[in-house]
């Protein structure tokens, strides 16, 4: 069986304590991954400073060249995986068996991944604002000055999609050593970043990763200067009030029409769609809601014709647009949490006039849930304002005058309207994470536009500094 060490400062370690994952559909062990525990974590995190150092050894620049070498060697590369070659094919297929994603899925997540990488100069501009980097290579430049905020930090990593692990890539040219904590279904992609930038030349001390229980998790996230965690309600919760912490939690991400949009409609179906279907409605920047002021019932029903021929198909089927659930009880219970909501009166499954299978479905021995559009006659119904890991959303009418303070704190809203008033008032929501103005669908990023906080704030702070004119640091 195959088998993922640790990874101890870039060095494969292979623990006596292990983890199985196994296949999506056959429910048989697929990998063994070799697991930390916090007193190897913890003994590791005592060695800090020696991994910046070596990160503090390149220039910005060199390491955003190790970044490009790195997005082919990602994309098309064979790479250790354990003691065995992992090519893209190899991969695609190790992530399919332990998560159930369609290849046709995985392969745009590869796509976003290279991107990333390709692109590292866009993104660091974006997130510095047009920082001149010689800023962290020297100390300062000009008035300029920028200490790390910590030597490190820690990413405790979630299973459901591919597509988020580059929003943690970019630490690397910023000079913070990573400590990953993969999801435990989802160790692969973590993993063969960390192998790509290793081959493209970046120094192995960069990088530790370890497969862990909950306590290494915490351990991680506690002995690291920064960090980031990627889980459900009650996973950010706890963090929540830890300002070193990153949170990225579900997204309540929304399509907004404002009266003039809601008049017309039908222009915007299909943006509608790509935002709740994109990735397989996986991401927390997928739509979760489409909150008009018009319309309701009409939007609604168009949707749900559209979203109701997404039907289950094969890992290898091109067509392939959603994912079974590697846990079935995981789907049974978000299934039963709609059908609760649902029995509250004010919500309707719209969907469920147009598919010829329950929600909860099983195909080729697999659990999915088909899309779903709930139409909720009020914002405070239990189901208006919901998150679940598959293409699902409810459409909600509420008076344009109301909005953005009844949308709640929302990811990104992709607000469709030439309204000033109400595009003023987005602009100036702090409820608003991101904004598209017009039909962009929510789905889509730009790697200058950080989407979820701006890890270059998180990582640094700007110190006043003031040079003599006689004496300059050394």
């Amino acid at each position: 069986m195959l088998h993922i060490p640790i990874l101890r400062r870039g060095m494969p370690y292979r623990s006596m304590d292990v983890a199985t994952a196994v296949h999506y559909r056959t429910r048989r062990p697929f990998v063994e991954i070799s697991q930390a525990n916090v007193g190897l974590i913890r003994r590791d995190l005592l060695r800090q400073r020696e991994s910046r150092d070596a990160l503090a050894a390149f220039t910005v620049r060199e390491l955003v060249e190790i970044c490009g070498r790195a997005a082919g060697l990602f994309l098309n590369g064979t790479l250790p995986i354990g003691d065995q070659p992992q090519t893209p094919d190899d991969y695609l297929a190790q992530l399919a068996a332990t998560t159930g994603m369609p290849r046709a899925l995985a392969r745009r997540n590869m796509a976003k991944i290279h991107s990333m990488l390709s692109n590292m100069d866009a993104v660091l501009a974006g997130l510095s604002r047009g920082l001149d980097f010689d800023v962290l290579d020297r100390g300062y430049s000009g008035p300029l000055s920028y200490f790390p905020r910590g030597l490190s930090m820690g990413v405790v990593l979630p299973s459901n999609s591919p597509g988020v692990h580059s929003l943690w890539i970019p630490a690397i040219p910023l000079k913070t050593p990573l400590v990953l904590k993969p999801g435990s279904a989802e160790p692969w992609t973590p993993y063969r970043i960390a192998q790509a930038l290793l081959a493209a030349g970046c120094p192995p001390e960069a990088f530790s990763y370890y497969p862990a229980d909950h306590a290494g998790a915490n351990e991680i996230l506690r002995s690291c200067g920064r960090g980031m965690l990627f889980g459900d309600v009650g996973a950010v919760r706890h963090w929540a009030s830890d300002p070193r912490i990153e949170l990225h939690g579900p997204g309540y991400s929304k399509v907004v029409l404002g009266e003039d949009a809601a008049a017309d409609w039908e222009n915007y179906i299909d943006v509608i769609v790509n935002s709740i279907a994109a990735n397989g409605g996986r991401s927390c920047i997928n739509a979760s809601g489409v909150w008009t002021p018009a319309n309701g019932d009409r939007i609604a029903d168009a949707v749900a014709r559209r979203l109701a021929q997404i039907i289950p198909r094969s890992e290898d089927d091109p067509e392939a647009a959603i994912a079974p659930f590697a846990d079935p009880n995981v789907a049974a219970r978000i299934n039963a949490m709609i059908g609760q909501g649902l029995a509250e009166s004010g919500a309707a499954d719209v969907t469920a006039r147009y598919r010829s299978s329950p929600r909860l479905t099983e195909w080729d021995g697999c659990s999915y849930l088909l899309p779903t559009v709930i139409r909720c006659q009020s914002p405070q119904h239990a189901l208006a304002n919901r998150e679940f890991l598959f293409p699902f959303a409810s459409v909600v009418e509420v008076p344009q005058a109301a909005m953005p303070d009844v949308l709640g704190s929302t990811l990104v809203v992709s607000a469709i309207t030439r309204d000033r008033q109400l595009l003023r008032r987005l602009l100036a929501s702090p409820l608003v994470g991101r904004l598209n103005i017009g039909p962009v669908p929510t789905s889509v990023i730009s790697w200058d536009q950080p989407h979820e906080g701006n890890l270059f704030d998180h990582l640094y702070a700007r110190r006043a500094f003031q040079l003599s004119e006689d004496l300059l640091p050394a």
